[in-house]
C-alpha cells in the first residue's frame, strides 16, 4: 500500500481559494513503514528535537484506477479517517537547504499515525467536514474541509494521472493552522465532528 500526502492544502480565508488554485497540489509520499497503529507509542527520533504534528483527513482507496476523472473520483473511496502528519522540521529545513526530497523528513518511523477505524463517507458532509487536534487535552487545531484548496475528489483525480491508486492505499489530504512541535510526554488526540478518531503517546 501507498501512503499519499498533500502538501499546503488549507487556507484560513475561502477567498483565498482561487489565486492558490493556480498552482499543482504539492504532492509527496511515505513508506508503509512510517504508519503508526494507535496501540503504539511514538519515540521520538534521537535525530532531531524539533517533530511537529499536523492532523489530517484521510481517504481509502477501495479499488484500483488510473487517470480518474474529477466526477468519477468518489467512486474510488467509501471511508474517511483522520490520521497525523509528522515532520522533524529540524530536518527538513537542511533538505531544502540542498533542495533534496522530503522524505527523511516525512517518512521516517512512525510518522504517519493513522486512525484504527474509518467512518463511511456516506455518514459524513465531505465538502464541511470538521476536523480538530488537541494536546494535552488543549485544542491546537480546528478547520473543516471548506477550507481546502483542493478537494477530496480533485486530489484523488490528480493523484491518479501519476501513481496508479490500489485498493488500501491511503491519502493524507492536508492540514490546517495550528500545528506545532511535539514533546515527549505529549498526548494527541485527533477528532471527526466531535467524534475521537486517534490517540497518539509521545515518547
Amino acid at each position: 500500500m501507498k501512503i499519499i500526502c498533500i502538501g499546503k492544502n488549507y487556507v484560513t480565508n475561502v477567498a483565498e481559494k482561487e489565486a492558490l488554485r493556480q498552482a499543482d497540489p504539492v504532492i509527496f509520499t511515505k513508506p508503509e513503514s512510517a504508519l503508526l497503529r494507535e496501540v503504539d507509542p511514538f519515540y521520538i527520533p534521537d535525530w532531531s528535537d524539533n517533530v511537529f504534528y499536523e492532523a489530517e483527513i484521510l481517504v481509502k482507496i477501495n479499488h484500483n484506477g488510473k487517470n480518474i476523472k474529477p466526477e468519477f473520483a468518489h467512486k474510488y473511496y467509501d471511508e474517511v479517517g483522520l490520521g497525523f502528519d509528522f515532520t522533524a522540521k529540524d530536518m527538513l529545513n537542511k533538505l531544502r537547504e540542498k533542495k533534496s526530497p522530503w522524505d527523511l523528513a516525512k517518512g521516517f518511523n512512525g510518522a504517519a499515525p493513522v486512525c484504527p477505524k474509518f467512518i463511511n463517507k456516506e455518514e459524513l458532509n465531505l465538502e464541511k467536514l470538521q476536523f480538530s487536534m488537541n494536546v494535552n487535552g488543549e485544542e491546537k487545531q480546528n478547520s473543516d474541509t471548506s477550507f481546502m484548496i483542493w478537494s477530496i475528489d480533485e486530489i484523488v483525480a490528480y493523484v491518479s494521472q501519476f501513481f496508479m491508486l490500489k485498493k488500501g492505499d491511503i491519502i493524507f489530504t492536508g492540514t490546517p493552522a495550528g500545528a506545532g512541535k511535539m514533546e515527549i510526554g505529549d498526548v494527541l488526540e485527533g477528532f471527526i465532528e466531535g467524534k475521537k478518531m486517534l490517540t497518539v503517546n509521545v515518547k
